[in-house]
């Protein structure tokens, strides 16, 4: 199922993914860093939520609390959350 999730605190204002169970494919990130942002989705095809959150949450971006690696740690456990409570696609 695809997902939508808006981004706190980073340059990327926007996370689309697609999960299949608890496995991620297809992240697109909107705005952040290109070279960065089209890196990070190849490194985590195919890896499981947990997976995605054991590598990168608690990434922090220079000053800033969070990152956009961090974001999407988030993003794929609220997506997650989302599916096996049956509730929308998008999430914040």
């Amino acid at each position: 199922m695809k997902h939508t999730y808006k981004t706190r605190g980073t340059c990327a204002v926007q996370i689309d993914l697609e999960l299949e169970g608890d496995k991620v494919y297809n992240v697109k990130f909107k705005g952040g860093c290109p070279g960065n942002l089209q890196a990070i989705p190849i490194l985590v095809q195919g890896k499981t939520v947990e997976e995605i959150e054991g590598l990168l949450s608690g990434i922090r971006c220079g000053f800033r609390n969070t990152s956009c690696a961090d974001q999407l740690a988030k993003a794929v456990r609220a997506a997650y959350e989302e599916e096996k409570n049956g509730h929308s696609s998008s999430v914040q």
